[in-house]
């Protein structure tokens, strides 16, 4: 007979659930060749987490033996006939967006602990053999439900057991602020939807109100490179980088505006608005699988292959430019509102250019996973941003069909326009003086406010 004990350090009660399984002599025996943990036979999954990534190690297992008989031993043979033959299966189970209950908790977990129902209703990540470390990093999704577990399989007897599954949401149930009930921050909620507003219209309108673009643009550009820098180099807290990010990426986009307006060089700016469409295409293609791959595990491979492919965007389109900007604008415009939509409701979509940041941030992430669920509130917003985009593209075809591909250099017209004024002098602008003078004689009435009135004629004393 045997008994187990239950402790919780609340003083309230807790759910919990039990589930006793049963194995033969040829089963393998997962922990029974622990050296790192407490437990003599350790079957538990150790989970830590932060914010870039979630991170699982588990002691590794012996073959199974006999009940009365001694264990086989760990360490002294490598061969066939020892552990070492054994192989880890990691699987990774998402629980439904947004659901942080106990009661739905304990259900999905009694999927995650039997070896068929694992491998029925799980993703196997990686499979691991006895000569790896028994650790496996996963990018951290803040607020999202995941089990993991690990299969440890016996192929000369074609055997398996399964350890105790282990769960996390990656973040705080008690923080004050971006707890796992409300993960995000209210500089976040302000900064993301002023930029999906912009965003908006730049979906919509970018291409006819050019100098806008370019702003959002140079904002764009500026204000991502500025974030990491600040972070890698800084421990400023997070409201206040997302503060100077801002300033910074304005900055940025004034700066853009006033190289066109001065130099009108129209392949630097055509340049810049490709590389971010670039970047949001190369940061889709490594959102699939394809990112998983364990060449891309090397920084040097995974940035290469990731600059190549966006500059590969604007070497494509550079025979037809006023199409590569209409099409940035559809995309990326409608993308900053699937950034917004996350600061209020948790998408697996704004990972696409998280991972990205983390990856930049983080020199450890290059090890972790970046699987992600995709579920019914996915599939709407990806509906949402596919119809804003291909909208907004249509829209700006439509409407700006027999104009102009660009307009033209401003400082030219400007400069023109100026010559133009001084040499017509049936022009009524020809009359009005510098604006050096008109900013002169305006001081001059604003100085007369403020000065004494002088008597006016001659004034005497009455002689009596």
């Amino acid at each position: 007979m045997c008994f187990w004990y239950l402790e919780t350090l609340d003083a309230e009660p807790v759910q919990n659930v039990a589930i006793p399984l049963s194995y033969s002599e040829r089963d393998p025996v997962p922990g029974g060749c622990n050296l790192e943990f407490d437990l003599d036979i350790d079957p538990n999954i150790y989970l830590e987490f932060d914010f870039f990534e979630t991170t699982i190690k588990f002691a590794p297992a012996n073959l199974g033996y006999a009940r009365g008989t001694d264990p086989p031993p760990c360490d002294i043979r490598t061969g066939q006939d020892s552990r070492w033959r054994l192989q880890y299966d990691v699987y990774q189970y998402f629980l439904p967006e947004d659901d942080l209950t106990e009661e739905g908790l304990l259900k999905h977990l009694q999927r995650m602990a039997e070896v068929p129902q694992v491998t029925a209703n799980a993703i196997k990540v990686v499979t691991l053999t006895a000569n790896d470390k028994t650790s496996v990093s996963f990018s951290s999704l803040r607020g999202q439900g995941v089990i993991y577990n690990v299969i440890v399989w016996d192929p000369f007897l074609n055997t398996s057991a399964a350890y105790v599954p282990v769960h996390t949401y990656a973040c705080s149930f008690e923080a004050m602020e971006g707890n796992c009930s409300s993960l995000g921050r209210v500089s976040t909620k302000v900064f993301f939807t002023l930029f999906a507003l912009l965003g908006l219209f730049i979906c919509f309108f970018g291409h006819r109100f050019w100098k806008t673009e370019l702003f959002f643009i140079g904002f764009i550009f500026m204000g991502f490179f500025f974030y990491i820098l600040i972070s890698r180099l800084t421990l400023i807290n997070y409201d206040v980088r997302l503060i100077l990010t801002a300033i910074t990426g304005s900055v940025g986009g004034l700066f853009l505006v006033a190289a066109w307006w001065r130099f009108g060089i129209l392949m630097l700016c055509m340049l810049c608005v490709g590389l971010v469409l670039g970047f949001l295409v190369s940061s889709v293609t490594f959102f699939t699988p394809l990112g998983n791959l364990t060449v891309f595990r090397n920084d040097d491979v995974f940035w290469v292959t990731f600059s190549c492919i966006a500059i590969l965007i604007p070497v494509v389109f550079m025979g037809c430019l006023r199409m590569l900007n209409i099409v940035t604008c559809g995309f990326i415009g409608s993308y900053s509102v699937v950034l917004a939509i996350d600061s209020y409701l948790y998408t697996s979509l704004s990972y696409i250019t998280l991972n990205v940041l983390k990856r930049a941030l983080n020199t450890h992430f290059r090890r972790a996973f970046t699987n992600v669920p995709f579920q019914t509130n996915d599939f709407i917003i990806l509906a949402v941003w596919g119809m804003l985009a291909v909208s907004g593209i249509t829209l700006q075809i439509r409407s700006e069909r027999g104009r102009p591909s660009f307009p033209p250099h401003p400082y030219k017209l400007w400069k023109r326009e100026r010559e133009r004024r001084v040499t017509n002098i049936l022009d009524p602008s020809y009359h009005i003086p510098p604006l050096r003078e008109r900013l002169y004689g305006r001081l001059t009435q604003i100085r007369e406010l403020f000065q004494k009135e002088q008597p006016a004629g001659e004034r005497t004393p009455l002689l009596l």
